[in-house]
C-alpha cells in the first residue's frame, strides 16, 4: 500500500502500514506531552502512549488490521488516521445498524498544529468512505474538558449522536453522512 492521494494545501495522504508504527507512536507520545503541558491529564493520562501496557500492540493491530493513512508535508509524516469498519471492540458504543466506516485513530504531530492536518485526514476519511460505497462515517472522542474535541469534529461536518462512558472517561460518538 504505497499509493498517495491528493494534495490539500501541501498535505499529501498516503496509505500506511506496520512500517509506520513507530511514527504513529511518536505522534501519540507527543500528543500526550502536549496535552499534559496544557493541564489536560484526563484525556489520555500522563504516561506516554508507547509506554502504556498494550499501547504498542494496540497500534500494531490498528496498522495491521484496519486501514491506516498518513499525512505528509514535504515527505515528512505529520499525521495519522486509522479507519475501521466499526468502533473498537472495547468501547461501549451502540452498533450503527448499517454499514459504516469508523475513525479509530486521528492524531497529528504537534509541531505542525494548526496547519489543517486533522481536517485533511478527515476529508480523506470521507472520500474513502464514499469510495467504499458506504454512507456513514462515525468517530468517538473524549467529551471532557469543555467539549473542545467534540466541537472540532462538529466543525469538520460531524453531528453528535450518543454519549457514553468508558470507566470514568466521558465519550461522545459523532456521525457524518457521506455520499
Amino acid at each position: 500500500m504505497n499509493d498517495t492521494r491528493g494534495d490539500r494545501d501541501g498535505i499529501r495522504i498516503r496509505a500506511g502500514g506496520l512500517d509506520d508504527v513507530a511514527l504513529v507512536l511518536g505522534m501519540l507520545d507527543g500528543a500526550v506531552a502536549w496535552m499534559n503541558a496544557r493541564g489536560n491529564t484526563e484525556q489520555w493520562g500522563t504516561v506516554p502512549y508507547s509506554a502504556r501496557p498494550g499501547g504498542v500492540e494496540r497500534i500494531e493491530g490498528y496498522m495491521r488490521d484496519n486501514e491506516p493513512h498518513l499525512a505528509e508535508v514535504g515527505g515528512v509524516p505529520v499525521g495519522a488516521l486509522v479507519l475501521g469498519v466499526g468502533p473498537s471492540p472495547q468501547m461501549p458504543i451502540t452498533p450503527a445498524g448499517e454499514p459504516e466506516r469508523y475513525v479509530r485513530l486521528l492524531v497529528s504531530d504537534r509541531e505542525h498544529a494548526g496547519r489543517g492536518i486533522g481536517a485533511a485526514l478527515l476529508a480523506h476519511a470521507v472520500e474513502e468512505t464514499r469510495r467504499a460505497g458506504v454512507g456513514l462515517l462515525r468517530v468517538d472522542c473524549w467529551a471532557g474538558g469543555g467539549g473542545e474535541l467534540v466541537a472540532y469534529y462538529e466543525r469538520n461536518g460531524f453531528v453528535p449522536t450518543e454519549r457514553f462512558a468508558y470507566g470514568e472517561w466521558p465519550g461522545q460518538v459523532l456521525a457524518r453522512r457521506v455520499g
